[in-house]
């Protein structure tokens, strides 16, 4: 399996999400741009995107010159074309520019997709970005946070910043991708001996985990429990 690349947290701010998960995917356009139809995906963000939530991305970001990110694929045939048209449409709006060079290397399907499946398949990124500039991740959807997070970790690696994420919908507690100290403290206090094990399958710690990562791996009754549903999910 191909290790991400994530960092801890230090403070990153919560996603900025715009729309309801049901308006979003009950929108006429929604499966066809899930299934890659760009022009779908741009109909849909144009009818679901906040005039309210972008007034905040200006007021929260525009001081910082943000380059927009959004994670796709160099073949977008069958692929998620709405992060991609999210990004064209706040570019568009807010003047902001757009790099696209930094492309999804992997096709994970993470709809309807449990727990173990989203932390066992992660997603990786291919693709160089500028030394010392600021973006802003753009994504369609935020559950557990894993692709924004290894999204970041891919730029921070490389000596960008990352200065915050905005997603067309999710659920609210999804917003908050920073583990806190207290959940951090109660996932080692339950499940710390794994640790080590987890560096070594995945390349980082828990304290590069998302909160809902942490919240979900807390939830688990036994270390083993973890271990087990993650072995279990590509048999």
């Amino acid at each position: 399996m191909d290790q991400p690349t994530r960092f801890p947290w230090n403070h990153f701010p919560g996603v900025y999400i715009h729309a309801p998960e049901s308006f979003v995917t009950t929108h006429h356009a929604y499966s066809a741009a899930k299934a890659g139809d760009i022009w779908a995906a741009v109909e849909l963000v144009t009818d679901t995107i906040s005039l309210k939530v972008l007034d905040q991305l200006w007021k929260r970001f525009d001081g910082h010159a943000p380059i927009l990110v959004s994670p796709h694929a160099k073949n977008t045939s069958g692929v998620d074309a709405i992060p991609e048209a999210m990004a064209w449409v706040i570019s568009d709006l807010l003047k902001w520019p757009y790099e696209d060079r930094v492309v999804q290397l992997n096709e994970v399907s993470h709809a309807k997709a449990s727990g173990y499946e989203r932390l066992q398949r992660q997603v990786t990124f291919h693709g160089a970005v500028v030394i010392g500039l600021n973006y802003l991740l753009v994504d369609s959807f935020v559950c557990h946070g894993g692709t924004l997070a290894n999204f970041r970790g891919h730029i921070l690696a490389q000596n960008g910043f990352v200065i915050g994420a905005t997603a067309l919908t999710g659920k609210d507690y999804s917003a908050q991708l920073a583990v806190t100290s207290k959940q951090l403290s109660e996932l080692r206090s339950k499940h710390g001996h794994i640790e080590y094990w987890w560096r070594q399958r995945f390349g980082f710690g828990f304290e590069c985990l998302t909160a809902s990562e942490a919240r979900y791996l807390s939830r688990a009754r036994t270390a083993e429990s973890i271990i087990a549903g993650l072995e279990a999910v590509d048999r």
